[in-house]
């Protein structure tokens, strides 16, 4: 019963392809581990399961670490993309865009051009 409750979770980590995952139902608790590739990605899970049980779940029991941990998460340029859109979904703060422009300085000297099929660093901050 609690499994189908956080199946949503179960899904979007098959979605985010977390590795060395396991899911076990004991005693009406759902425990479920894995590894993310990036901090993002755990913390869209994490989302997920507040979506299903609320702020303080106490019918699950998460350990999800992260294997890369160099960058908050990467992201591929798509047409009509700006650095403060990014910024603004990674971060919900769009004028944290430079720090973006500032992780991405390799391959970008200008803030407001960025091309379609770039990968940009989203840094931790």
């Amino acid at each position: 019963m609690v499994k189908e409750k956080y199946q949503n979770v179960l899904d979007l980590g098959e979605k985010l392809k977390v590795q060395n995952g396991d899911v076990k139902e004991e005693n009406g608790k759902l425990k479920i581990w894995g590894t993310a590739n990036t901090q993002y990605h755990k913390d869209l899970l994490w989302d997920e399961i507040k979506k299903s049980g609320g702020e303080n779940p106490h019918d699950i029991e998460a350990d999800i670490t992260v294997a890369d941990k160099n960058a908050y998460a990467y992201h591929t340029v798509e047409k009509g993309e700006s650095l403060s859109k990014i910024s603004k979904k990674y971060y919900k703060d769009p004028m944290k865009y430079n720090k973006i422009f500032e992780a991405n300085r390799d391959q970008l000297d200008n803030p407001d051009v960025i091309h379609p099929g770039q990968e940009l660093v989203i840094p931790n901050i």
